[in-house]
């Protein structure tokens, strides 16, 4: 059942979208994703060789207001913990994951995204889509919660990486702790190249709250990583 926030986040961002039209292969209507919001589909063939986006990646903190394309967005969380086809393999992610345990859950903060209203949302990768948490703008509070770190609320919108830890140490024992931190670096990395390839900053976040930080998301995964994305100034 959704909270009112949740409700008034889902009416906010249908008027943005103006109903658009299916993308991915998707339902004709939003409804069909029962709330979901689809997202524009990525893309598979950049501009520049990876060599190129490696020599020049930075960690960027001087975000501008410059208004995020959501089809940007939409890349950025693809590229993190996206779907792909592997030609031998048949489905799989864009990152690496110890015996394909995938303990990884992905959040967004949302501030300043074209089409997507302010709030907290959750990704399916398997669907590409956002499911809304919370309606608002959260920029502000998750500075706070990350020890006053005020470039973050000045970031278009922030990634947030979260774990399941049971997933991969079901499997792997507690040395299953030490593969969920590898896989936080890899999806970070991928965050990190891919907004530099689309000509956005972006910076690691790993001082924060923890406790504050999950109950803000409403979730029971354990954050690991923010990211926050947007124009360099």
């Amino acid at each position: 059942m959704f909270s009112l926030a949740k409700l008034a986040l889902l009416a906010i961002t249908s008027l943005l979208l103006g109903g658009c039209g299916p993308v991915n292969g998707g339902p004709e209507r939003a409804s069909d994703y029962s709330g979901e919001i689809r997202l524009p589909s990525p893309w598979y063939l950049g501009q520049e060789s990876l060599e190129a986006v490696l020599a020049r990646r930075f960690s960027g903190r001087n975000f501008s207001d410059r208004t995020l394309p959501l089809a940007k967005l939409a890349q950025t969380l693809w590229a993190a913990q996206g779907m792909a086809v592997h030609a031998t393999t048949g489905a799989t992610r864009t990152a690496p994951s110890a015996g394909a345990t995938y303990p990884l859950e992905v959040y967004v903060v949302a501030g300043n995204i074209d089409g997507l209203a302010a709030g907290i949302y959750r990704y399916r990768q398997e669907r590409h889509t956002l499911v809304p948490v919370l309606a608002g703008e959260y920029r502000d509070k998750l500075a706070d919660i990350a020890l006053g770190q005020d470039f973050i609320s000045r970031a278009a919108a922030c990634i947030i990486l979260t774990a399941d830890y049971g997933r991969t140490t079901g499997r792997y024992g507690t040395r299953g702790n030490r593969y969920v931190y590898m896989e936080i670096g890899h999806v970070t990395q991928n965050i990190h190249l891919q907004a530099e390839a689309i000509q956005l900053a972006s910076v690691a976040v790993g001082a924060f709250h923890d406790e504050r930080l999950k109950a803000l998301l409403e979730t029971e995964y354990e954050p690991l990583m923010i990211v926050p994305v947007g124009y360099p100034k």
